[in-house]
């Protein structure tokens, strides 16, 4: 299963998926543009609509799931102003982090392999206020706002391993970053950074160089429980996947079991294993 299948990474994850034999659900918001997508992928690709920005969405998508292997946590927004959910969480930290958090803990008893997240290098720049996830009550940075949900990627995925592990479950949770690759995610800030960062993507990767890093970790058969998975050239910045390791703050023990009892309040919702 992969979220956010419509484009960008999350469409090249789904076809190197089915083309590689596996079956794969696309959840997407605009089921018509995954439609399109799956219908070129033929039999092993299907569409079901997640909204993640939407608990009910969230809920009544998690209903229709049966057992699954692997889920591909890949959905995102970057850099958006300031908007809402339907829940009432800021946008960035409500979709890239609470709507997976949810999903994840709804489906958690029916994953039979491991969960993948991505993150972004984003991540390292990155404070999780547990007081003030949607910025209530801070002055709103965009791009505050987008390092903080995608720390709180990776502060989700250790502390996942951490019970999966404690439970000797022998399921997995990986977390992933694509290093500077082009996809149209950055290209939907609605501000003069479109612009700028479309003219970058000519210097980027490619979404399928940027890509492999989640495909390794949803598919390499010995990738160890709470690894984290990066590009292996400099900086991070392209190349082929390797394990790579993410800032000391996303492995504060304390931050991240205080943010996962945080989540569950927000969302309430709690794993089912």
């Amino acid at each position: 299963m992969v979220t956010g299948a419509s484009s960008g990474f999350g469409a090249v994850l789904a076809g190197d998926l089915s083309r590689g034999g596996a079956h794969v659900v696309m959840a997407c918001r605009d089921v018509a543009k995954g439609a399109r997508i799956a219908s070129a992928l033929g039999e092993n690709a299907e569409v079901r609509q997640l909204d993640l920005a939407d608990l009910g969405s969230v809920r009544a998508f998690a209903a229709g799931v049966g057992e699954i292997a692997v889920l591909i946590n890949n959905a995102g927004v970057m850099a958006t102003p300031k908007r809402q959910t339907v829940d009432g969480f800021e946008l960035q930290i409500g979709t890239n982090h609470f709507g997976h958090f949810a999903l994840t803990c709804l489906l958690l008893d029916r994953i039979t392999d491991r969960v993948v997240t991505m993150s972004s290098q984003a991540h390292r720049i990155g404070r999780v206020d547990v007081n003030d996830l949607s910025w209530e009550h801070r002055r709103y940075r965009r791009w505050g706002a987008y390092a903080q949900s995608k720390l709180a990627n990776l502060l989700f995925t250790y502390e996942l391993a951490r019970r999966l592990a404690a439970v000797d479950s022998g399921r997995r949770a990986v977390a992933a970053h694509p290093g500077y690759a082009a996809t149209d995610l950055q290209t939907h800030t609605e501000s003069i950074q479109d612009r700028v960062m479309k003219l970058g993507n000519q210097f980027a990767q490619s979404a399928q160089m940027g890509a492999l890093p989640a495909l390794y970790a949803a598919t390499v058969t010995d990738v160890a429980n709470g690894a984290y998975i990066g590009p292996d050239g400099p900086f991070e910045q392209r190349g082929y996947p390797r394990v790579v390791q993410s800032s000391r703050r996303s492995r504060d023990v304390a931050l991240a079991q205080a943010l996962w009892a945080r989540s569950e309040e927000l969302t309430a919702t709690s794993p089912a294993t």
